[in-house]
């Protein structure tokens, strides 16, 4: 409670120096939970660290892997990208409120951060919607597979997705910008959202509400429908294959990507529908969900793809065994200095060549 007070004096004495455009917002985190905001940021911050591990890890497997620019990994990898953006967008600000107590964030950083977290969120979408494609294409006609999902083809749909993003939720931003917050500048979250700004603005709202509802509708709705009817058609496909191992190991093709299609779109509904509808939920319940839609996602979707898919799950450890190997070398070469010091200039190129030998075999 003394926290909320806090948070609340330092919002209105920044407030009172304000017009009706106040130039900073002031984040008090989840209503109601303020005494463990500390004990909620230490998952918290392990998530985020996992997801900066996972998704640069699977960026640079994929990357140095000429067997993995396959359409499916090569939609993983902007998934991954967009999943970093998010997740870094976030989590510092989130930090830094939960360990500081620094809730302030100016106007216009507030705008960025809002338009970053649902511009990338629509990408993401986009990119599950690729994938499904990708699967759809692979299975219902896989004998032109590599003819339609050329290279250049995947890049301009990663490029038709990101464009799709940035212009419909680039409105967003002057939307907010042009209403009067007269009642208060204090906004009850971890980070600046459409829907958050929108409560605490004293104008109508109505035509900004349906906007919103409109963009949510023509990205995450639509691609939710479009990725539903293409495993309708994989499951036809699927389903008038002649024997039942070959149905099972053609379904296995798609486990991956109908996980993380749940694991992302559970809370995004979940928490697109309790903020426009569901008034009964509890604002902790809402907040709470919220931060995990951004975060959980991002870290499950390497752990999925390198559990089920040997060949990234074999680079990895072969990674985690180069830089053991590498670290070994080191420590010897730098003891045996420590013993011939007169020596350690000539030696000390031998442990950066066998490094450099190493890497190249197995990378």
């Amino acid at each position: 409670m003394e926290r909320k007070l806090e948070y609340l004096t330092l919002g209105m004495s920044a407030y009172n120096k304000t017009n009706i455009h106040p130039s900073t917002f002031v984040l008090i985190g989840i209503p109601g939970l303020e005494a463990a905001h500390i004990w909620i940021s230490i998952p918290f911050c392990l998530v985020y660290l996992l997801d900066l591990l996972g998704n640069s890890s699977l960026l640079f497997i994929i990357k140095t892997d000429p067997s993995l620019h396959e359409p499916m990994y090569l939609f993983l990898c902007m998934l991954a990208a967009a999943d970093l953006v998010v997740c870094t967008t976030v989590v510092p600000k989130l930090l830094s409120l939960f360990w500081f107590h620094d809730g302030e964030i100016p106007f216009e950083a507030c705008l960025t951060q809002m338009f970053l977290i649902h511009s990338c969120s629509t990408m993401e979408s986009g990119f599950l919607l690729a994938m499904a494609f990708d699967r759809y294409v692979a299975i219902c006609n896989p004998l032109r597979h590599s003819a339609i999902l050329t290279h250049s083809v995947i890049g301009g749909i990663g490029l038709a997705i990101v464009l799709r993003g940035t212009t419909l939720l680039s409105l967003h931003p002057f939307l907010l910008r042009w209403l009067p917050y007269c009642r208060t500048n204090i906004i009850s979250h971890t980070y600046c959202e459409f829907m958050a700004l929108i409560k605490i603005a004293c104008a109508e709202t109505r035509i900004r509400r349906a906007y919103s509802l409109i963009v949510a509708f023509l990205t995450g709705g639509v691609d939710f429908i479009l990725i539903i009817c293409s495993y309708v058609l994989i499951l036809h496909t699927v389903f008038r294959l002649p024997s039942k191992d070959a149905r099972l190991k053609t379904l296995g093709t798609c486990v991956s990507h109908v996980c993380i299609i749940l694991v992302f779109y559970t809370p995004a509904f979940f928490s697109f529908l309790t903020h426009r509808f569901g008034h009964q939920v509890a604002p902790h319940v809402h907040i709470f969900v919220a931060n995990i839609y951004l975060l959980i996602p991002p870290m499950v979707n390497p752990i999925i793809y390198g559990v089920r898919t040997k060949r990234i799950r074999d680079r990895f450890l072969k990674l985690i065994c180069i830089r053991r190997y590498a670290e070994k070398i080191f420590e010897i070469y730098a003891f045996s200095a420590m013993l011939h010091p007169t020596q350690s200039s000539q030696k000390c190129i031998m442990p950066f060549s066998i490094y450099k030998d190493f890497w190249g075999t197995y990378i």
